[in-house]
C-alpha cells in the first residue's frame, strides 16, 4: 500500500464517531456552558470527516486518470482544511485578548451553520476571504488554491489549455483531454500537502488551543457573563 492511501486509511479509521455534551460539561462544567466551545469540537471533526471523503475520492478519480475531478476535490479539501486553520486563528485572537469572545462565539455559529441558499439564518463566510488569512500561516496556501480554482471553472485552463493545442504552422486547432498530463505527477503531492496541513491543525494546534480557551472562558467567566447579550 501506498504511503498516501496508508495515510488516508489511518485518517478514516481515526475519525469520531460521536461526541458527547455530557462528558464535556463533565470535563469543565464552567467553560461547557457556553456554545462555542462545542461549536469548535462540532467543526474540527466535521473537517475531519469532510477532508478525508474529498481527498480519498480526489485520489481515487487521480488512479483512474480522471484528473479534472480529482482537482476539483482537492480545491474543495483544501477550503475545508481552511475552516479548520481559520478557527483555530480565532481561537488564539480570543486568548491574545484581540477578539470578543462573544464575536468569537458569533462566527464559530457561522462557520457551523453558515449557508447561501437561506437554508440556516447564518450567511457562511466568504472562503477566499478565509483563504488569505490562513496564508499568513502556510505561505503558498492561497496561491495553490487560486491554481486549482484555474482548473475548477471554465476559464481559459479549465477550457482552452485543459483541452486544445494549437498549431500555428498549420492553423489547425487539436482537441484531447490533457488533465493528465498537464497533473497526473503532481497531484498527489498536493494532496499529501493538505493531509499535512489538516494533521497538523487537527492535532497539534487545536488540542492545545482547545485547553487554553477552556482554562481562559474559566477565568473570565464573570465577566463574559456580565456582557452577554441580555446581561
Amino acid at each position: 500500500m501506498r504511503p498516501i492511501d496508508e495515510s488516508l486509511n489511518t485518517w478514516k479509521q481515526s475519525l469520531c464517531r460521536q461526541v458527547d455534551v455530557g462528558g464535556l460539561f463533565s470535563r469543565n462544567s464552567i467553560a461547557h456552558k457556553w456554545k462555542a466551545p462545542f461549536r469548535s469540537l462540532s467543526l474540527r471533526e466535521t473537517v475531519a470527516w469532510r477532508a478525508q471523503n474529498l481527498l480519498e475520492q480526489s485520489v481515487a478519480l487521480c488512479d483512474a486518470d480522471h484528473l479534472l475531478g480529482a482537482r476539483i476535490l482537492l480545491r474543495s479539501a483544501f477550503e475545508t482544511v481552511a475552516v479548520l486553520i481559520y478557527l483555530n486563528q480565532i481561537t488564539r485572537k480570543v486568548l491574545e485578548g484581540t477578539l470578543d469572545f462573544h464575536d468569537f462565539s458569533d462566527k464559530t455559529a457561522t462557520l457551523l451553520l453558515g449557508s447561501r441558499d437561506d437554508s440556516t439564518p447564518h450567511k457562511s463566510l466568504n472562503i477566499v476571504t478565509i483563504l488569505e488569512k490562513c496564508d499568513a500561516r502556510y505561505p503558498g496556501m492561497r496561491d495553490l488554491y487560486a491554481k486549482l480554482s484555474e482548473s475548477a471553472h471554465p476559464n481559459y485552463e479549465g477550457m482552452a489549455i485543459g483541452y486544445s493545442d494549437v498549431d500555428r504552422e498549420s492553423n489547425v486547432v487539436n482537441y484531447r483531454n490533457k488533465w493528465q498530463t498537464m497533473y497526473g505527477q503532481s497531484h498527489l503531492q498536493a494532496v499529501e500537502l493538505c493531509i499535512s496541513v489538516f494533521c497538523d491543525e487537527y492535532n497539534e494546534e487545536w488540542p492545545e488551543a482547545f485547553e487554553e480557551l477552556e482554562r481562559w472562558i474559566e477565568g473570565n467567566d464573570a465577566a463574559l457573563e456580565a456582557t452577554k447579550l441580555g446581561a
